[in-house]
């Protein structure tokens, strides 16, 4: 199948970008994305032209890191996918895909597709931890968790840190980012011990990293590789107002 790609171009946050046009014209609908990226890559190296900068690491869907726009759509138009899991054969044959980084003032642009997420580690970092003894890990049923507890944690522990709700979201918020780390945390008796100021330290991070406020449009969840519900931003929020009202 041929493709035609309208890739964005950019050398770093402080120059401008464009979108260049290049055809792929011997692209497999089994192919990933992120490997039709490589075909044109090889492409542009054999024509000594620089190829696109994008980020990947694991391609199975785990660590996040494949942030790309696709037509419009973080991820791209499959759900509950990852653009490293996103194959040719949901495209048409000689369809022109638009493929752009993330656009978010708090993630800069790098170089190409290629965006700073380090905003989101420091939100990790200003609470998006437990303490606990060290040691040897304790048997597992020795502190008993309800199992709508259980359940919800691990559903919202399975945020990757992609960051497409961001660049989905309208305002550009990170509510649900952070509300996936806060609210698994406070499910889970391990995460007791920080619960008050946890989520005043990560809320405030993600205000003072130049996110925007949620609004309750709903596209986060929409684009989400894991399906996480925006259930997590009530549970932030009472959370917020639950330390606030020191009813915990």
């Amino acid at each position: 199948m041929k493709l035609h790609l309208k890739i964005w171009r950019q050398a770093n946050a402080q120059q401008a970008g464009q979108f260049h046009t290049h055809t792929v014209p011997d692209a497999e609908p089994d192919m990933s994305f992120l490997e039709l990226l490589d075909v044109l890559n090889e492409q542009l190296i054999e024509q000594q032209q620089a190829p696109i900068e994008f980020d990947h690491d694991c391609r199975e869907g785990i660590c996040g890191s494949c942030d790309l726009m696709i037509n419009g759509q973080a991820h791209g138009p499959q759900q509950k996918t990852a653009t490293c899991q996103l194959y040719l054969r949901h495209f048409q044959d000689g369809q022109t895909i638009t493929v752009e980084p993330w656009r978010a003032a708090a993630f800069p642009v790098v170089k190409d597709l290629v965006v700073d997420r380090s905003a989101l580690d420091r939100i990790i970092i200003a609470g998006g931890f437990i303490s606990t003894k060290t040691g040897s890990a304790p048997e597992a049923n020795a502190i008993p968790v309800p199992k709508e507890n259980a359940d919800l944690a691990f559903d919202y522990a399975a945020c990757i840190g992609c960051g497409a709700c961001i660049a989905a979201c309208p305002n550009a918020s990170a509510s649900l980012f952070t509300a996936a780390k806060v609210s698994h945390l406070a499910l889970m008796p391990q995460g007791h011990v920080e619960r008050h100021q946890r989520v005043w330290a990560m809320t405030e991070q993600m205000s003072l990293e130049g996110f925007g406020d949620c609004s309750n449009h709903g596209e986060c969840e929409a684009v989400c590789p894991k399906g996480i519900s925006i259930s997590a931003i009530a549970q932030m929020r009472q959370e917020y107002w639950g330390s606030f009202w020191g009813k915990h």
